[in-house]
């Protein structure tokens, strides 16, 4: 594959995220709660992701290298929890700014652990996408509402953790097939969900069959797809890069919100979705550029 390949799947896991909040809050609409929303997508993921695993290409693995693994997952089920919890001081618009700060995290992420310090181009990529995240979340149009640190620490903690999940994806045993490897991090989440926000609607039959559907959209695209598609993508592109990609979660969520919801999107979002799309295509030229000069090199080696 090529390097934009990469780059395209590890911007179809950002949109799988994007997709999450509309039936997120159309579950909340149906009368569920988030402990019980987010272990029905965290227990339906799981289980879909290991039946997929059945029929994919395995390894054996040692104990520590499943608990290693497993370990990994946790920022995957800390992310749901932090973000939920920063939305019950602050409202969503500031929630999704705080969570939106992975953008630059990532880079330095990727500056700290593999001493690659980030670019003028890079730099000038996160700083359209973090003025596209203000506008896009409807934050100007609406206003903030009241800032609280409680709130404001629970949104830190989930962009960290969001962060530190991407960099896990593509660092942590390398050569572990993508699916079996992409089950065990769910695993992790879900086991780390379970033990700090017990889903206990969950055990009530009438209730799982209710959230079912919700559970099962939700666990696609919020437990299957980006664990495997990052899996197969970061490691080829890094953090830094990855995170500028999976900013395209909040357009995503502002486009579904306008078409499924039917919501007011103001003039200063829509501009904020275009800032976000000019900040993944900044974030990209380097992309573009490495590979017209792997190709120009490729086709030199071949003519002599």
């Amino acid at each position: 594959m090529k390097t934009w390949h990469y780059a395209l799947l590890v911007l179809l896991g950002g949109c799988c995220y994007g997709a999450l909040s509309t039936f997120v809050k159309l579950a909340y609409s149906a009368g569920f709660t988030s402990a019980s929303v987010t272990g029905s997508q965290l227990l339906i993921g799981t289980l879909i992701i290991w039946i997929i695993a059945l029929f994919s290409k395995k390894k054996k693995l040692t104990l520590p290298k499943i608990g290693k693994l497993l370990l990994s997952g946790i920022p995957l089920g800390l992310t749901s929890l932090f973000y939920y919890q920063s939305l019950q001081s602050l409202n969503a618009s500031l929630a999704i700014i705080f969570l939106f700060q992975f953008v630059w995290i990532g880079s330095l992420f990727e500056w700290f652990f593999y001493k690659k310090k980030p670019t003028m181009g890079k730099v000038v990529s996160i700083g359209i996408l973090v003025i596209g995240s203000i506008f896009a979340s409807g934050m100007i149009a609406e206003g903030s509402g009241e800032i609280t640190w409680q709130g404001t620490l629970w949104g830190m903690l989930s962009a960290i953790t969001y962060t530190t999940f991407i960099f896990l994806s593509g660092s942590v045993e390398k050569d572990t097939p993508v699916v079996q490897k992409s089950a065990l991090f769910t695993t992790g989440g879900m086991i780390t969900v379970f033990l700090l926000s017990p889903p206990t609607e969950l055990l009530h039959l009438s209730v799982l069959i209710e959230i079912a559907p919700y559970g099962l959209y939700l666990g696609l695209l919020g437990v299957v797809l980006p664990p495997i598609l990052f899996t197969i993508g970061m490691p080829h592109i890094g953090p830094g890069l990855g995170t500028i990609l999976t900013s395209a979660e909040l357009p995503i969520a502002v486009i579904l919100s306008s078409i499924v919801l039917a919501e007011q999107v103001s003039m200063s979002q829509w501009l904020g979705v275009v800032f976000i799309l000019c900040g993944i295509i900044a974030g990209n030229l380097k992309i573009s550029k490495k590979t017209k000069l792997k190709s120009s090199f490729l086709e030199r080696e071949s003519s002599i």
